[in-house]
């Protein structure tokens, strides 16, 4: 009996998962926009930890008026290029 792997060799390895943090100190409100569309709120002065894969790409748009659905974007990022977590969360 043949046994066949699942995973074809053509199939890139899958990319490893990052912890990560976003600082917000100079907007109201910040949004990370993720490439499979999700998204997380970053209010002044805080910091919000989050998973994301190496080689992902991360908007990050302004938001001054919540009623609004106008966003402004403020840099596109890397997520390799952000800062880790460990220094932000509690153990």
């Amino acid at each position: 009996m043949t046994l066949f792997l699942l995973q074809s060799p053509s199939m890139p390895p899958a990319p490893a998962k990052l912890r990560k943090a976003y600082v917000n100190n100079s907007h109201p409100l910040i949004c990370l926009r993720f490439e499979d569309g999700h998204e997380i709120k970053v209010y002044r002065n805080t910091v919000k930890t989050f998973d994301a894969y190496a080689g992902e790409v991360i908007k990050v748009l302004a938001v001054y008026d919540p009623t609004s659905k106008e966003r402004e974007l403020v840099e596109s990022v890397r997520a390799e290029d952000l800062p880790g977590a460990e220094p932000h969360e509690a153990r």
